[in-house]
């Protein structure tokens, strides 16, 4: 088992659907640490993935923690549904919550970790206010919807501001990243601040994904910035 601390989350909308349960059986098997579960509803995101019913048949054959990001609309409706589903960490966006506050609180009644997503439009000082609130930041280094996108260089930049923004106040935070993680940008992504790195294609597109797996896990987070 790595010692590295930085977690790794392969994102399950990637994975191969007609073999599900195989594919959760690679990520237990592997030495990842969470599964990443992209909830879309086609309305806050161009694209539509799957529902409860199909994260609740993950759950089952899961043996490491769900980490849930809902890109929807209106996420509070669905919050106790994503916990009875199966989900540790639940994530909603910035950008469809008009009670962050709230919905953050909710979350953890739940006895869930509340994290917040950020879209690459979205500042991270607008976070301010609620930062000791929030257990996990998701820093999509991608617009949300589709895998298989490009990398977003101005990520690192947001990661270390983000880390600046949390320094004293909520040194715990969890900083995510979603969209195009490989082994070409991990290091330095973990170099700049990143907790979790969120892989999907990268992964279960790979001709051996466990070894895959193990490569974006033993990054050293001692590798100089470029």
């Amino acid at each position: 088992m790595s010692t590295n601390k930085h977690l790794i989350a392969p994102s399950v909308l990637a994975a191969d659907f007609a073999n599900l349960e195989k594919e959760v059986k690679m990520v237990n098997e592997s030495e990842a640490d969470w599964f990443h579960i992209d909830i879309m509803d086609g309305v806050f995101v161009p694209n539509i993935s799957f529902g409860f019913p199909v994260m609740q048949a993950i759950a089952k054959h899961a043996t490491k923690p769900l980490d849930v990001h809902l890109m929807i609309v209106d996420p509070d409706r669905y919050l106790k549904v994503c916990k009875d589903s199966g989900a540790a960490v639940i994530t909603v966006h910035y950008e469809a919550c008009t009670h962050l506050h709230r919905t953050l609180a909710a979350i953890k009644e739940l006895g869930c970790k509340a994290g917040v997503a950020l879209n690459p439009h979205t500042p991270v000082q607008l976070l301010k206010d609620v930062i000791q609130d929030i257990d996990l930041v998701c820093i999509m280094s991608v617009n949300p919807g589709f895998g298989g996108q490009k990398f977003i260089e101005h990520t690192y930049a947001k990661v270390r501001e983000l880390r600046a923004l949390a320094a004293g106040v909520n040194d715990s935070l969890l900083i995510e990243i979603d969209g195009g993680v490989s082994t070409a940008n991990a290091a330095k992504l973990v170099n700049a601040g990143a907790d979790v790195l969120v892989a999907g294609s990268f992964v279960f597109n790979a001709e051996n994904p466990i070894q895959t797996i193990k490569s974006l896990k033993s990054i050293s987070s001692n590798v100089q910035s470029v």
